[in-house]
């Protein structure tokens, strides 16, 4: 499926600001007086850390991609390049 600029910019914001989020949450479990009583959701917050981190970076890299595609599509244009020089 081909997602637009806006929605991978958009996904990323809201991956980002749940990522925020967990983090918070894993902090006060790990600050709580027992903290091996919350270990599960500890652990459950912590991949899903990761699964997000891993969401983040192919959106990144989804975008650097496009970017770079774009890029190469307008130096293939006569003057493309060139013109950028100056």
């Amino acid at each position: 499926m081909e997602y637009t600029k806006k929605e991978l910019l958009e996904a990323k914001r809201q991956i980002d600001s749940t990522l925020h989020k967990l983090r918070a949450t894993i902090l006060t479990l790990q600050g709580k007086e027992n903290p091996a009583r919350y270990k599960s959701q500890i652990t459950l917050a912590q991949r899903r850390v990761k699964a997000f981190e891993i969401a983040v970076a192919l959106i990144e890299k989804e975008l650097e991609r496009r970017t770079w595609r774009n890029e190469l599509r307008y130096c293939l244009t006569p003057m493309g390049c060139s013109a950028r020089r100056f």
